[in-house]
């Protein structure tokens, strides 16, 4: 049938067929613009909205992420004691939580104790404290060499101590800093309770986090999460152990040379080595100020010791322990311990390493599998 003898509806409808809109964007075209503005303003609003509300549970957040960090550390030392001891996952758990907590508490009533101690006995030793100061030959050659401007600005400093109106001001800060440090109590309580819960599930959220990849995909999804966490659990057990070793060693050194608080200043070396690359001089620094109330002498010991230590751990300790941990360049590590550092503090730089060696273990088992498959196209000749 020609377009003679087709019918008149026919050759009549042809014509608005073709104006039809046949694509999207033409469809799109046709809504009105206020329309359009709206959809686009509420999009933005949403947006808005899921940014205000992920700002607002930021500390829960990180709250989560150093819950399933911790969980992801302990969960090799869990499955050894599984294996070893046959016995059930939950039981592992117990033993591990039971052991955690038992160290905290051991630490807990080896510092605090003394701790009370030496603050009761520096409130009343002050006014002789301050009285020795004054006779000191130190403070006799200061003032013979500074004249009048370094007795008033003693003056000024016994002044200011001796005011009730800063004393109570003074009083408001350390009432702060115990808001602060209840404060973070009950977050490390949280974070303890959540990676409880986190290690008992951790085989059941991996299962669940690979139900949402296709079927063909799981397998591989699923040894690359065994990877991936086994790099951090890892890396968490070598860090643990450089910042034991440090603090078993500067509580020996410390209590020999007869600084104060060594157990305070053990922990605080053991929590500085926690931090990659700047936390165990950090650490040192402390200890070695904190020293000079002992005396200049057993100061420079304490940093002499700290300056041997940082030597061995960075050419001996470290190499031998974090090489078996997790398989990082020298430099990424340093790029990643700063920027993680930059980004997100000291949790930032905490959980920047593994995070660098988890992207390198995606990469070598995704990126560059995926490359090898391809090959050149027909007639393009490979060079």
């Amino acid at each position: 049938m020609n377009a003679i003898t087709r019918p008149v509806a026919d050759i009549d409808h042809e014509p608005r067929r073709a104006q039809e809109p046949t694509t999207a964007a033409a469809a799109i075209s046709r809504i009105n613009p206020f329309v359009f503005g709206l959809l686009g303003a509420l999009g933005v609003l949403v947006a808005l909205i899921i940014g205000d509300i992920v700002g607002q549970l930021a500390t829960v957040l990180v709250y989560i992420g150093f819950a399933i960090f911790l969980a992801l550390g302990l969960d090799p030392i869990v499955s050894f004691i599984e294996r070893r001891l046959s016995i059930p996952r939950g039981g592992a758990v117990a033993i591990v939580v039971a052991a955690v907590l038992l160290l905290f508490a051991g630490i807990i009533l080896a510092i605090v104790p003394i701790l009370v101690e030496q603050i009761s006995n520096l409130i009343e030793r002050g006014p002789q404290m301050v009285k020795d100061i004054q006779s000191s030959d130190w403070y006799g050659n200061l003032t013979a060499q500074f004249g009048t401007t370094f007795e008033d600005a003693a003056a000024a400093v016994l002044k200011f101590v001796q005011d009730p109106t800063n004393l109570l001001n003074i009083g408001g800060g350390v009432l702060a800093v115990g808001t602060g440090i209840a404060g973070g109590f009950t977050g490390v309580t949280i974070v303890l309770i959540l990676t409880l819960y986190f290690m008992a599930s951790l085989r059941s959220m991996k299962r669940v986090a690979a139900r949402f990849v296709p079927a063909y995909q799981r397998a591989t999804f699923s040894g690359l999460v065994e990877d991936v966490s086994g790099a951090v659990g890892r890396y968490v057990i070598g860090q643990v152990s450089l910042a034991l070793i440090n603090g078993v060693l500067s509580l020996i050194m410390l209590s020999i040379i007869g600084a104060p608080v060594p157990a305070l200043l053990a922990l605080i070396a053991f929590i500085g080595s926690m931090i990659p690359l700047v936390g165990t001089l950090s650490a040192s620094i402390v200890n070695a100020l904190i020293c000079l109330f002992a005396g200049p002498t057993t100061a420079l010991i304490a940093i002499c010791y700290y300056l041997v230590y940082m030597q061995v751990e960075a050419y001996v300790l470290s190499p031998r322990i974090m090489s078996k941990a997790v398989a990082v360049p020298g430099s990424l590590v340093v790029i990643a311990a700063v920027a993680g550092g930059a980004l997100g503090g000291i949790p930032g730089a905490l959980v920047a390493i593994p995070v660098a060696a988890s992207v390198i273990i995606i990469v070598q088992k995704v990126l560059f599998p995926a490359q090898d498959r391809k090959t050149a196209p027909p007639g393009v000749i490979a060079r």
